[in-house]
């Protein structure tokens, strides 16, 4: 099956960057949907992935230890040709802008960040999210969560937090090609769905049946994660 950079995929090797953040639980979804979650802490550790994923953390942490240990260039590269599903700080690290870095984040979504634009820790939340590639609704968890204040022509919104006060839903999503970008943390809800799709639709892997959206859910539940 062809992947988003148009080359054939026979590896099931995940990176995940494991600098700073929440890549554990990362890790953790991965690992019942038949691929193999691989820790990215230097550049070396890029070569032989099929994708990448850049978790949930402190942004400007990442950025000064992505520097810190020479894998910037690497970093860049792989995620401008390979596909890679960044989350809350993982959103701010794809980003075209977002305010307060120690330098620029790596640009290859075409959006501007606000971070923590919902409120520091204890603001944190949770909402239902409309994600219509994988079936409807999502179990939202947002934590310092950055807001989406500009999403350029071609970026296109995959996720959507509607208004409680019935207002216009608010875009929490993205996708431009092979990069994927959440406000939220879809790691951290029980649910399987969102990295199931990044892994089968964008990065195009041939992933085991597992019985759909609701066995996902099951799967989950039964591993003690719901």
């Amino acid at each position: 099956m062809p992947s988003a950079a148009g080359e054939a995929v026979s590896s099931r090797r995940v990176g995940v960057l494991s600098l700073q953040g929440d890549f554990a639980c990362h890790r953790a979804a991965l690992e019942p949907l038949g691929v193999e979650p691989v820790r990215v802490t230097l550049a070396r550790d890029l070569e032989g992935l099929a994708a990448l994923v850049l978790p949930g953390g402190e942004s400007t942490t990442m950025l000064r230890l992505i520097a810190a240990t020479g894998m910037r260039d690497a970093l860049e590269a792989f995620v401008r040709a390979r596909p890679v599903l960044g989350t809350c700080a993982g959103l701010i690290l794809l980003a075209a802008e977002a305010d307060r870095l120690p330098e620029a984040p790596l640009g290859v979504l075409d959006v501007e960040v606000r971070r923590n634009a919902y409120g520091r820790q204890i603001d944190s939340f949770s909402a239902p999210v409309d994600v219509p590639a994988v079936g409807g609704r999502f179990h939202g968890v947002f934590i310092r969560a950055p807001r989406l204040r500009r999403i350029g022509a071609g970026v296109e919104i995959i996720a959507r937090r509607p208004d409680p006060a019935g207002g216009a839903p608010e875009p929490v999503g993205v996708r431009a090609g092979h990069a994927v970008g959440l406000c939220f943390h879809p790691e951290l809800s029980g649910d399987l769905r969102l990295h199931r799709w990044f892994l089968s639709e964008v990065a195009g892997l041939a992933l085991p049946d597992t019985g759909g959206p609701g066995a996902m859910r099951a799967l989950a539940a039964s591993e003690g994660t719901e």
